[in-house]
């Protein structure tokens, strides 16, 4: 069984990093699904933040309101580019959308982490006057 295979049909495609790189400058959005502290920590500019999960003194735990998190801001026919620290919670966040029938959703491979080691540029949430 293709593990990359859903119940629903659904397949997840990953794209590297310098491929999120160029779909950005082609006007994808990316969305950025580590938690808030993590992303105050650093990220891709013009990123839209929605945690997939939350840390808790119990763990991490999914958000429950994820997809309605994205759906009141985001339509189901946008381009998305979904990322995460590394790599693994933007592949369940990705299949969460593409089972709620979000029609162009990608993951980034290797999460920020990779963003960061390709030198890509990054902001930090200091950096945005508000």
């Amino acid at each position: 069984m293709d593990i990359m295979k859903k119940s629903v049909g659904t397949e997840v495609i990953t794209v590297d990093i310098q491929a999120t790189k160029d779909l950005l400058t082609l006007g994808h959005c990316y969305l950025d699904v580590r938690t808030e502290e993590e992303f105050k920590k650093g990220h891709l500019e013009n990123a839209l933040n929605i945690p997939y999960m939350f840390t808790t003194p119990e763990g991490r735990v999914k958000n429950p309101k994820f997809l309605e998190q994205v759906m009141a801001i985001l339509g189901k026919e946008e381009n998305l580019v979904v990322g995460c620290q590394s790599g693994v919670r933007s592949v369940y966040a990705t299949t969460d959308l593409l089972d709620a029938e979000f029609k162009h959703v990608l993951n980034m491979g290797g999460g920020y982490i990779a963003w960061v080691g390709n030198g890509f540029a990054v902001k930090k949430s200091d950096d945005v006057k508000i």
